[in-house]
């Protein structure tokens, strides 16, 4: 989490994966637990980048919003810390601004991508579908804050199934 990220992308990506049971920890890039959103919202981080072991993650999944996105995407441990996850076949998720992230560390060389409307020339390397929710292989992304409770559902859907994620959205009354 980075300063000014969209707080409906964050905390309801962390509320439906909590749903599913699935492990989530709220990671701050700087030394500090608490960051607040591009509204005005503070959310106390359960760790910070510095002291977060990265090596057993299954997902690593950033959040949008401005200035949020680009705080994230000048944050150099994290650059490593997404490569690494990469390379290693790891599932990446971005929504909003925040897959230009992704874009700027080669990481969507080859693959389909949507963003937040006018990222889309940040997206490097990636095919641009403009897509609500774009999946292709270890990486998602979402296009929006109205998008976020999809996206959070295709993250679910990728680890745990659709049965799973079907559970979860209906519980929610989202279907």
């Amino acid at each position: 989490m980075a300063e000014g990220f969209e707080e409906i992308e964050a905390l309801t990506v962390v509320d439906m994966l909590r749903r599913a049971a699935m492990p989530v920890s709220m990671v701050s890039i700087t030394d500090e637990y608490d960051v607040q959103g591009a509204h005005g919202v503070t959310i106390l981080a359960d760790e910070t980048i510095s002291e977060a072991d990265f090596s057993d993650a299954e997902w690593l999944i950033l959040p949008g919003g401005m200035p949020g996105s680009s705080n994230l995407g000048a944050c150099a441990p994290l650059a490593e810390i997404l490569k690494a996850q990469n390379e290693a076949g790891g599932y990446i998720a971005a929504i909003c601004a925040a897959p230009f992230v992704l874009g700027q560390n080669g990481i969507l060389k080859g693959k389909r991508a949507t963003c937040y409307p006018g990222f889309e020339d940040r997206l490097t390397g990636a095919e641009y579908t403009a897509a609500q929710v774009e999946r292709d292989g270890n990486i998602i992304t979402g296009n929006g804050p109205a998008q976020a409770i999809s996206f959070a559902a295709a993250i679910i859907e990728k680890s745990l199934g659709a049965p799973t994620a079907r559970r979860i959205l209906e519980g929610m009354m989202r279907i």
